[in-house]
Order: structure tokens, then sequence, then C-alpha cells
């Protein structure tokens, strides 16, 4: 192929990826697929990782694309990032949108149900037991508050 027929978009799962960069690093444009998971599905989908994504003929997308669907079906359970679904139990491997609101779903309930976490999210402070003293404040204080002589 030459440089004219490169695809600025390729359309995987509801993402335009960027057709210029390299197959392994365009998949991480998928809000859920980070860089060890990109590997994976391009050795899944027997595709080279550092041809560029824009150049590839339709078949090699479309093997991509079916590589991303049925990721979880393919892979160890510690590889996904849904190991138990709350709901349903079963392993599951989130993506885009999913992701998402799967995320705000978990949040809202740890805040019905009053946990500790569910707490800390509501009023906007950190979750996972960093320090809060120095770091993490909001708000309009700055500096120093000293005792007046």
């Amino acid at each position: 192929m030459d440089d004219e027929e490169i695809k600025y978009f390729v359309r995987i799962r509801n993402t335009d990826l960027d057709g210029t960069k390299a197959v392994h690093i365009a998949l991480t444009g998928i809000k859920g697929i980070g860089p060890h998971t990109s590997r994976t599905i391009t050795a899944l989908a027997d595709v080279d990782p550092r041809a560029v994504l824009g150049k590839l003929d339709d078949e090699s997308v479309e093997r991509i694309a079916n590589a991303v669907d049925t990721y979880t079906e393919q892979v160890p359970d510690w590889m996904v990032n849904r190991p138990k679904d709350v709901y349903t139990g079963e392993l599951r491997h989130l993506l885009g949108a999913d992701l998402s609101m799967m995320n705000d779903d978990d949040v809202n309930r740890m805040r019905k149900m009053r946990s500790y976490r569910g707490i800390r999210h509501e009023t906007g402070q950190k979750a996972r037991g960093q320090r809060t003293k120095s770091t993490g404040r909001t708000g309009t204080t700055v500096g120093v508050k000293r005792k007046k002589d």
C-alpha cells in the first residue's frame, strides 16, 4: 500500500482509533485496553503489533475487532478487568462506555450502602488510604495558618 491509501481513523468497538499509530499503541485508545491488553489482542488476532493501523487491510482490522470482542473467553481469568462481576458473578472485561457506566454504578452502590469508601467518594476526599494532611486539598485555602502574636 502507498502512503495515500492510509485510513486516518479506524473504528473498533464504537471508538475512532488513530490510523497513523502502531496497532498496539492505537488500541490503547479504547477505554479498558492498556498496553499489556493491546499486545495480547494483537497476538490473538495474529497481527504485527508494530504495523501502522491505517495501512492494515480490512481482514486484519476485522480480526482485531473480533479479538477485542472475544477477549474474555480467550485469556486466563487474571487478565480481565472485572474478574467477578458483583451482579452476575462471572468473568467480564469491560470496554468503553460499559467501563465508565459500571464504575459509576459501583461508586453509587458504595454510597447507597454508606460504606467508608462511599462516604469518602461522596465528600470528594481520597478513598484509598492516602495521606490527606498536606496533599489532596481542595477549596480556596492556601498556605499555612499561623497563630497571631
